[in-house]
């Protein structure tokens, strides 16, 4: 018979799903638990300097890895801090368990000093979450949470524990299981056929590889299936690096800042099979303007997902990886040498950049210089804005989960976490992290946290000074009325970094770029370098919000390239 308390008994509960790194601050409410974990001798606690930074680190371990993420916050502010960071896992199908403190449950309800309904708030943006009422209630509850959060699509749970709880004590006989990842079946074998049957008599399809690919460790199937058809395949944000950025059939990300060659070829398909991938607007421009000429085929191992926004022909609701196997035999090899040769004019015609773009001080050509000297199992890590669809448009990924960005919440403020939990979960490599001067003020006092674990991140600020995407659309969409956007002091984001004792450049005008990205990457600890850039730099192509993707603004052609 064994007997501890609820806080105990968490915390032995996560040392059997092989936890071994927490992300959290504490506060009243979780005392209990951190005692618990001041005991432990396999778990490491990471604290940080904002319970949102310790949701975002527990995402980069997350995302870097594929396992399951998580983080500690107190009750009250500790527990909406770290909403932004679970609703920003929830958009993405990330799997973290996110364990906040509680008032006592006598309490809950009475307004009680530092009392939300973090239950209540979470619902909409959990896969599930848990007010636990019972200590031994926890026995069934962590090992779900893990089960749930990284079965089917991922997600994030939360587990509300009051205070009493973890305190209250708890005897039982025997250990639960630990909670793992369930494997789903394929998609039913007649629609396979179906899917099939439509693939070989399509001329002109395309292959769009979404985040679910990746979440499913479905990049080799997906590689199989575009060799075997001679599929040319796009990705989405999230898919980036689910197929290498040199072969031969990919065409790059699709969507509002696509290269133009993708769009067109896009409208112009015959057949679009998204998998793994939810259609969002980002991606399609106006719906209904989305591959007008194509028939579609959806797979997704989530049902709600399928025909939700754009009717499937063929729907295949399955786990994508088993699908794609499946799949694969039944395809006709077909080189589709029109098509292809097709799409090869295009992108000759409409290259995503000139050569004027890609020298040193210009964001191509900075971002291509780190792509030339990170190693080749590094990571990339982003924040939100310009900085980041530059990377997304020339960094060169070639693995899945390489890139860490936030997608669908599209969250300021959450690469420099997120390369912090990458950095902890592979200590031995480096991690890079784009970002700018408005996204890294969101968590910058995470930069306290990087030089306390002493990880081999590499912080490069492309500073323009502004919001940067906000001055950009309202120099396109409003008047040129900049307003709201634009910093009226220049930060020294250099001499912020080394007050938090981290090595620190600031790239000079004239000064050699590739010498000190040299320098950076080839030395170990975190650094970072700050380098303006300036504010015209615009990011192109580009679809206006709402309109179809055929209506992309700027960009290069063949003649201005010359």
């Amino acid at each position: 018979m064994q007997t501890m308390n609820g806080a105990q008994l968490i915390i032995k509960l996560l040392e059997r799903q092989s936890i071994d790194k927490i992300a959290g601050i504490p506060g009243g409410a979780n005392l209990p638990l951190y005692d618990a974990l001041c005991e432990s001798q396999t778990i490491r606690h990471i604290l940080c300097r904002h319970e949102q930074g310790a949701g975002f680190l527990a995402q980069g371990i997350a995302r870097a890895t594929g396992g399951a993420g998580v983080c500690f916050a107190t009750s009250g502010p500790g527990a909406t801090n770290i909403l932004t960071a679970i609703a920003d896992a929830y958009l993405d199908s990330i799997p973290v368990v996110c364990i906040t403190g509680q008032v006592p449950a006598s309490l809950i309800g009475t307004d009680a000093f530092q009392e939300v309904d973090t239950y209540g708030m979470t619902i909409p943006i959990t896969k599930h979450n848990y007010l636990v009422r019972k200590a031994e209630d926890l026995l069934h509850i962590i090992p779900r949470a893990f089960e749930l959060a990284l079965s089917g699509r991922p997600g994030p749970v939360l587990i509300d524990v009051p205070k009493d709880v973890q305190v209250a004590e708890v005897s039982f006989e025997k250990w639960p299981t630990p909670g793992s990842r369930q494997e789903q079946p394929p998609a039913d074998m007649e629609r396979l056929r179906a899917a099939a049957d439509m693939i070989n008599r399509a001329k002109r399809p395309v292959l769009c590889l979404g985040g679910g690919i990746i979440h499913a460790g479905a990049s080799e199937e997906a590689k199989g299936l575009i060799e075997r058809g001679s599929i040319p395949a796009t990705m989405t944000l999230m898919g980036l690096g689910s197929l290498p950025a040199d072969h031969y059939l990919s065409m790059g990300m699709l969507g509002m800042h696509a290269a133009r060659s993708t769009n067109i070829a896009l409208q112009d398909c015959d057949l679009f099979i998204a998998a793994g991938a939810r259609f969002d607007d980002r991606a399609t421009g106006k719906i209904v303007e989305f591959c007008p000429e194509a028939n579609v085929i959806h797979m997704d191992i989530d049902p709600a997902e399928v025909s939700k926004l754009k009717a499937a022909h063929i729907g295949l609701v399955g786990d994508v990886k088993q699908t794609l196997g499946k799949l694969i035999p039944l395809i006709t090899p077909n080189e589709r040498e029109i098509w292809r040769n097709q799409i090869e004019v295009l992108q000759e015609t409409y290259p995503m950049t000139s050569p004027e773009a890609t020298v040193p001080d210009k964001p191509y050509g900075l971002i291509l210089k780190v792509a030339e000297l990170l190693d080749e199992d590094g990571f990339v890590a982003t924040d939100v804005g310009k900085h980041q669809m530059w990377t997304a448009q020339v960094f060169p990924f070639n693995r899945p989960r390489q890139l860490l960005t936030s997608g669908g919440l599209g969250t300021m403020g959450f690469g420099l976490p997120a390369a912090i939990g990458a950095s902890l979960a592979y200590p031995d490599k480096t991690v890079v992290l784009f970002t700018g001067d408005g996204s890294l003020q969101m968590n910058i006092q995470e930069l306290a946290t990087a030089v306390e674990q002493d990880l081999n991140v590499k912080i490069i600020v492309m500073n323009n000074n502004s919001l940067g995407l906000v001055r950009q659309q309202q120099n396109l969409f409003y008047q040129k009325q900049i307003f709201a956007s634009d910093f009226q002091i220049d930060i020294d984001f250099a001499a912020i970094a080394k007050g938090f004792g981290m090595k620190a450049y600031n790239a000079e005008p004239g000064c050699d770029l590739d010498q000190l990205f040299e320098k950076v990457l080839g030395q170990p600890g975190p650094c970072l370098i700050n380098i303006p850039i300036a504010k015209e730099e615009e990011v192109y192509p580009m679809v206006p919000p709402g309109a179809s993707n055929s209506e992309m603004l700027g960009g290069c052609n063949a003649e201005q390239c010359k």
